[in-house]
């Protein structure tokens, strides 16, 4: 009853909500209207040409999914939630403006103005605070571009729309869910009322409300409660857009907000792999191409060398190697929604080459790819009996209901390189046993060694997994130990089966080696990827193996072959961005 009742109770406060944002999106048409803007607007959020040439040839991805849609307006095109957010964030205008020729305007003002006619007294999708607060700051990011050539009514029209949203989201930032949410809110707000002519009154309460929020939610360490590191540069980047057009508007920069910056790039740069790119973990992607560096340049933050532990994560990084690791407990609570069982998992990327990958988030294709992303055996780690090291919940929230906890994380000693050790209890109820595993990067960056071990540490565990072991009998527990590969990495078993060669496209090979080589196997795996029409086939190296008594323990290098060079050219040409 209590589930039944919690979930009447969620869909009563959605419906509350957006009767409340269709309420106040409607009395906003009627607000005060600007005229102009302060100061020229410069585009500050990067697009991708490549995009911008199928959106106008009407042949594009937008929320999974491949559309074909030549002379169609982008409003009719699908009505589903996934398609809604990312079409009424306006984050397509980058894309549009990046490409910026006529026929690239020409859609812009189409799709816009449509909008525009559609949203009218608060008409239509669209008007919740965090779409608003996206859709404004692409508006004025993009406003020469949208108004270049465009007569005295359409004009109008532009300004009394902006205004009207600048008017709702000073109702409405609150309703937000906390974290980048009302981030892209109240930077909405914040952007458009100092870009206005009429409306610097709005941004005193917004620029009050975001120190707020940068107190609240981004941590002494610049971390995030979701632990999302995709996630993590979003806020970021509107924390640093913010920040220039304080400066812009001769305003005063909180405190707040300029050490929240301060917090967060350190943070970020420790979670870049070697190509730039983040590291995926607990729904994050790599981050769309150029945007974490562009932020950091423009954040006015000293870089610094990149290591140690941020967010729950640690890096360990050598030559032209940089390993990520998932070293703290999933996020719980709201912030758990999109959390993974990645506990101890890791990722390793050589030069612009990622190798050791997670599977990714499986949001973009599905409910159940969705599911099946956050599992364990979708990354690198340790799997035990099939069961995830932390188990989702039947709640409709979907966040994780049993979290493995990591009992112990602490650096090692090692004179050839960096080492760090950990474990977590995520088998320790259900099975008796605590999985530890251990990392030594050396200092040249071509050589990781690896220990993974399940052990009953505590007298509670022992009992536990002697109660197991007796009814399971000779066969004991079954585990497996993964190590998902890139999709463009060339796998193939070598020297009798002992061995994996892992040629990258570099011309880089690696070798992995585990110590105990019975029941190695290479097996199929995927790549979730934003931004492909189906995951990508990949390969894993897989280790299957029993627990027959109160330990269980196995050692593996992964080390760049004796004749791959200390250093190769290796750029990485643009892809399409459309791809299957």
């Amino acid at each position: 009853m209590t589930g039944k009742a919690d979930r009447h109770e969620s869909g009563f406060a959605a419906l509350s909500a957006a009767w409340r944002n269709r309420r106040a999106a409607h009395a906003a048409w009627r607000g005060p209207v600007a005229s102009a803007f302060v100061s020229q607007p410069d585009p500050r959020s990067l697009g991708m040409q490549a995009r911008g040439r199928q959106l106008v040839s009407g042949h594009f991805m937008m929320a999974g999914r491949l559309f074909e849609a030549a002379g169609k307006p982008l409003w009719d095109l699908a009505s589903d939630p996934p398609f809604q957010e990312e079409a009424q964030g306006f984050a397509w205008l980058d894309d549009l403006g990046a490409l910026g020729d006529a026929a690239a305007r020409r859609k812009a003002q189409d799709w816009t103005w449509d909008w525009i006619a559609r949203s009218r007294r608060g008409r239509g999708p669209g008007w919740t605070p965090d779409l608003a607060g996206r859709r404004v700051i692409r508006w004025v990011h993009h406003a020469l571009f949208l108004l270049h050539g465009q007569d005295k009514v359409h004009s109008d029209a532009f300004f009394q729309a902006l205004s009207a949203q600048v008017t709702f989201l000073a109702k409405r930032w609150p309703a937000a869910a906390p974290g980048l949410p009302r981030f892209s809110a109240l930077a909405g707000l914040l952007y458009a009322s100092l870009a206005l002519t009429g409306f610097s009154g709005r941004a005193d309460p917004a620029i009050d409300a975001l120190a707020s929020e940068c107190s609240a939610e981004i941590d002494r360490q610049g971390g995030i409660a979701t632990r999302n590191p995709e996630e993590l540069l979003e806020v970021f980047t509107l924390l640093t857009w913010t920040v220039q057009a304080l400066g812009e508007a001769d305003r005063a920069v909180p405190e707040a907000l300029s050490s929240a910056v301060a917090r967060i790039a350190p943070c970020l740069r420790t979670l870049r792999h070697s190509d730039g790119a983040l590291a995926r973990f607990h729904g994050g992607g790599r981050g769309v191409e150029g945007r974490l560096d562009y932020a950091l340049a423009t954040s006015g933050t000293r870089p610094g060398p990149p290591g140690g532990v941020a967010m729950g994560y640690l890096r360990l990084s050598g030559g032209r190697t940089s390993v990520i690791a998932d070293a703290a407990d999933p996020p719980g609570g709201r912030a758990g929604r999109l959390a993974h069982a990645s506990t101890l998992a890791f990722e390793l990327t050589s030069g612009r080459r990622p190798l050791i990958v997670s599977c990714g988030s499986g949001t973009s294709f599905g409910a159940e790819w969705r599911q099946a992303g956050r599992a364990t055996l979708s990354h690198s780690t340790l799997t035990l009996e099939g069961y995830s090291s932390s188990r989702m919940g039947q709640g409709r929230d979907g966040a994780l209901s049993e979290r493995a906890h990591v009992v112990m994380a602490r650096p090692l000693a090692e004179d050839e390189g960096q080492g760090y050790f950990m474990a977590h209890d995520g088998w320790s109820r259900t099975h008796g046993l605590t999985h530890s595993r251990q990392l030594s990067l050396s200092h040249d960056g071509r050589m990781l060694r690896g220990q993974d071990a399940l052990a009953a540490s505590t007298a509670d565990e022992r009992k536990v997994l002697e109660t197991m072991l007796a009814r399971r009998g000779a066969e004991g527990l079954r585990y497996s130990l993964r190590f998902h590969l890139h999709p463009d990495v060339d796998a193939q078993l070598d020297l009798g089966g002992t061995a994996v060669s892992l040629a990258l496209k570099s011309g880089e090979v690696w070798v992995f080696r585990p110590t105990e080589a019975r029941g190695m196997v290479l097996e199929p795996s995927v790549y979730l990827e934003r931004g492909r029409l189906k995951p990508r086939p990949c390969q894993q190296i897989a280790i299957h193996a029993r627990v027959t008594g109160l330990d269980a323990l196995i050692g593996w290098t992964l080390a760049k072959a004796q004749d791959t060079p200390l250093a190769i050219r290796d750029i990485a040409g643009a892809e399409d961005p459309i791809q299957v």
